[in-house]
């Protein structure tokens, strides 16, 4: 059976730092879903039709970690049949021996509600905005600015909106290092794979 984990939570939370992190430990495939909805976004035109046709070289564009991409990729991620679209890659991916590790925004709790584990990656506002700021070398209040915009639009979504799953394990990198929060995160795996 292979073993899933799932991770969620809102943008420069941590969750992708910690997601690869975990796949490289323990030899996992990693899939950071927001590249899909990004790539999907940065494509342009329509995006059900973008979404359908999504081959995985879209998904090495060398823009789609810019903030435009960002927002690009919330606003695709609200239309129902972009995210029907994707829905099978994904789970298709999730079910990978010996294992899978997916990020993004619903994996808990639509992409994968049966995941082995789940985590919920979560920082405050103002430190998500500085260190997305450092990463793309952007203005901080901006940054700050565009998070919550997105937040709010992701977490008011009728489909499939940004909420932890309730059995999802919280974890805060607000005053975590790099390391540490990456300590805490594969001792919850090798927790759960423990039994």
């Amino acid at each position: 059976m292979p073993f899933t984990i799932a991770i969620d939570g809102p943008a420069a939370s941590g969750k992708g730092t910690i997601a690869r992190a975990i796949a490289r430990h323990f030899g996992f495939h990693h899939l950071d879903t927001g590249l899909l909805y990004r790539a999907t976004g940065a494509i342009g035109g329509d995006p059900v039709q973008a979404a359908r046709a999504l081959r995985p070289a879209d998904m090495e564009r060398g823009d789609l970690r810019s903030a435009e991409a960002g927002q690009a990729a919330s606003r695709v991620a609200a239309i129902p049949e972009v995210r029907e679209a994707l829905v099978d890659f994904q789970r298709r991916f999730a079910i990978q021996e010996p294992g899978a590790v997916l990020d993004g925004r619903d994996i808990g709790t639509v992409i994968c509600p049966g995941a082995a584990l789940k985590l919920y990656v979560i920082a405050s506002d103002e430190v998500r905005a500085a260190r997305r700021a450092a990463e793309l070398g952007a203005d901080p209040a901006r940054i700050l600015v565009e998070l919550r915009e997105r937040d709010a639009r992701d977490s008011a979504r009728a489909t499939a909106p940004l909420r932890p799953a309730e059995d999802a394990v919280m974890l805060d990198t607000s005053a975590l290092s790099i390391e540490d929060a990456v300590a805490c995160a594969i001792a919850e795996v090798a927790r759960v794979r423990a039994g």
